[in-house]
């Protein structure tokens, strides 16, 4: 953290525009322009994971044909500055790629041009050689360039260098013109040597800009969410001792991150009852996002779910499972939260002088107070706010799922995440925001490492081809990663409610293969689809009151899970989301798409009809997958380890909805 930061920032940071800040070099006469991959002009960070390399592009000219070289420049915040020469390619483009991004964090990169003087001379030099008008002079002029670099290069290349000029001008007859150029000026150890070592003085640099590398579950793993109460026996309310005998089962279906909902004291003003009814029985629960009650608020635990210590086991025992535990971090507060009293000015107030209940017209939640982030106890709240998050970072917790964040201001995630991150850069930070597309890629933007995204709402196969396409060709995927939930609490897609155990099928194997963040909501596994008339959510929803499921029941999915976490835990094609690319195939009800890392070709074809059979034929791009074009291959099923023998481009496949909906085929030549 940057001690000498202001606790609160009362302006949003200033946006500058890039190009009026960098540090021009000789008369400004070299132009950096076009430099990618950039976020809004280097206003926002662009994101990689831990491991990843960078590759930045840019165009750079001046206004004289000299040879220009140049270097992309990358460190961690404050830290050493490391190196990687620019390289050039037509119409005045340079890329460079940075070596492995081995720390996570905040870096920042920038690049550094100028006029290669050494060889723009040995350009020109050759030019006047072949037409017979090179003089002595011209030579010394070459080998004066090599006494410089030599100056500015350290020992043992400096002796090198000053040894070479000196040969050089010793065998240098300056009665002679035309002369030849002396071969010790031609050889390629030599420009490499004078390279090395540039009169960076002269430079022009971009400014710096900034990259933030995430760990890897940034990017790839697969959520399981469960509310823990609804896991007690015999029908009583649930504990986290209790969702630790889930652990197991969770394993074995391969899953990586564990979310649990609030886990903090609900209120009992207001109390929601079943399905959000206004009326609550004694008995009913409440809504664990109506947080606080006389047991406390933000840092308490519900009384019933265990103590401390009890989180604590669970958070363990999670680990010892391969599982890393997520909470929920909700801002806003049930009516007889401790803040109602404590902090009035957290709150919106009514010309009455009561606090107003949140609402989503035509919804309204009597059970919630919303907070006001710029009333009169601003400073005192977002502290609050802040120390929550490091109370919960201090008991293990370092992934929050954020509740709604679109509702709260966009100056106030920069200001919160940022902190956080400064302290814990391996803290990860997932966006419920189901909104408008520029305000979910401006929560990406502004810190958070991932998002729920519209695939639940996506589910014909051009629907998907369109959606993925904009979020992985787009310069959105340098900053927003998508995580594919397949239902949610909230959410119960009509798409599951009347397609069945077939469509749950579909569902998952899209979500896992499209992206490499995907998740389920506890039900999902048994098929639960039981929907509320009239509405898109589930009926009798565990938000308001305990569930239980028979997780062995018949057509449960747990193989079918297990066998998806499976491959793509062993593929590594399937960790990342940008690097999917569609292909063709003639049934528009049948979605293709390959994802490749190295040698590892991943063809996944999945019938998005969850009624009828379909087929059609594969177009397999064979050239650009290094596959034969007039031999057989090998397109091995990793759902049924059965290997197809195909040849060409054109392959037929044909889906049962009723079975195994998809093939994820691994490409391999024989």
């Amino acid at each position: 953290m940057t001690e000498d930061r202001p606790r609160l920032s009362p302006e949003p940071l200033p946006w500058r525009p890039w190009w009026r800040e960098g540090q021009p070099g000789e008369d400004g006469r070299v132009v950096i322009e076009e430099v990618w991959p950039l976020v809004d002009g280097g206003r926002f960070a662009v994101k990689r994971i831990l491991g990843d390399q960078l590759t930045v592009s840019c165009v750079a000219y001046q206004d004289t044909p000299e040879i220009l070289a140049g270097e992309l420049q990358y460190r961690q915040e404050a830290g050493e500055w490391r190196e990687q020469p620019l390289v050039a390619a037509a119409e005045g483009r340079f890329t460079a790629t940075t070596g492995s991004l081995d720390e996570i964090g905040r870096w920042e990169y920038r690049l550094a041009v100028w006029v290669d003087r050494f060889a723009t001379w040995r350009r020109d030099a050759k030019k006047r050689e072949a037409a017979g008008s090179l003089e002595a002079v011209d030579v010394l002029e070459g080998i004066s360039l090599v006494e410089a670099a030599a100056q500015r290069a350290p020992s043992p290349r400096r002796a090198f260098l000053s040894d070479q000029a000196r040969e050089l001008r010793a065998g240098l007859d300056a009665t002679r013109n035309p002369v030849r150029l002396p071969p010790g000026l031609l050889d390629p150890d030599l420009l490499e040597a004078v390279a090395a070592y540039p009169e960076r003085a002269r430079a022009t640099h971009s400014p710096g800009f900034p990259l933030v590398v995430d760990r890897d579950k940034a990017r790839f793993a697969a959520w399981y969410e469960l509310f823990p109460r609804s896991y007690g026996k015999n029908g009583l309310h649930g504990a986290f001792r209790d969702v630790i005998e889930q652990l197991p089962r969770l394993q074995r279906l391969g899953f990586d991150v564990l979310y649990l909902p609030p886990i903090h004291p609900i209120g009992r003003r207001n109390r929601k009852g079943r399905n959000n009814s206004l009326t609550a029985t004694p008995e009913d629960p409440g809504s664990p996002w109506a947080i606080g009650a006389a047991e406390g608020g933000h840092k308490a635990i519900h009384p019933q779910l265990g103590a401390l210590t009890d989180l604590h086991a669970l958070r363990d025992a999670a680990l010892a499972h391969g599982l890393e535990l997520a909470m929920d971090f909700a801002i806003q507060a049930a009516p007889d939260h401790p803040w109602a009293t404590e902090h009035p000015g957290y709150f919106h107030h009514r010309p009455d002088g009561s606090i107003r209940y949140a609402e989503n017209p035509p919804k309204r939640y009597e059970d919630i107070y919303p907070i006001n982030f710029f009333g009169s106890e601003k400073e005192a709240l977002w502290l609050d706010l802040e120390e929550t998050l490091e109370y919960w970072i201090g008991q293990g917790i370092k992934t929050f799922r954020v509740d709604n964040p679109h509702t709260k201001p966009f100056h106030f995630w920069e200001w919160l995440i940022g902190r956080v991150k400064d302290r814990h850069p391996e803290v990860l930070f997932l966006a419920e925001a189901f909104t408008v597309p520029r305000v979910m890629k401006r929560l990406a933007k502004l810190g958070f490492s991932q998002s729920y995204t519209y695939f639940t709402w996506r589910n014909e196969s051009w629907e998907l081809r369109d959606y993925l396409t904009d979020l992985t060709k787009s310069d959105s995927r340098e900053y927003y990663r998508g995580n594919f939930f397949v239902n949610t609490p909230d959410i119960l897609h009509e798409y599951l409610v009347h397609g069945g155990p077939a469509a749950f099928r579909i569902r998952l194997i899209l979500a896992a293969t499209l992206s490499s963040l995907y998740g389920i909501y506890s039900g999902f596994e048994v098929c639960d689809r039981e929907p509320f008339p009239g509405r898109e959510e589930y009926n009798n929803n565990e938000k308001f009151q305990l569930r239980s499921y028979d997780f062995d029941a018949p057509g449960n999915l747990d193989d079918l899970i297990a066998r998806v976490n499976r491959i793509r835990r062993e593929n590594e094609a399937l960790h990342k989301t940008d690097n999917i690319r569609f292909v063709d195939v003639n049934n528009s009800k049948l979605l293709a798409y390959v994802k490749v890392s190295g040698y590892n070709r991943i063809l996944t074809v999945v019938n998005t009809d969850p009624f009828n059979p379909q087929d059609g034929m594969v177009r397999v791009p064979v050239w650009d997958l290094n596959l034969p074009a007039d031999e057989t291959y090998t397109a091995r099923d990793l759902l049924t380890n059965t290997p197809f023998a195909w040849r060409g481009e054109q392959n037929y496949v044909r889906l049962d909805p009723q079975g195994i909906p998809a093939h994820i085929l691994r490409l391999e030549n024989k």
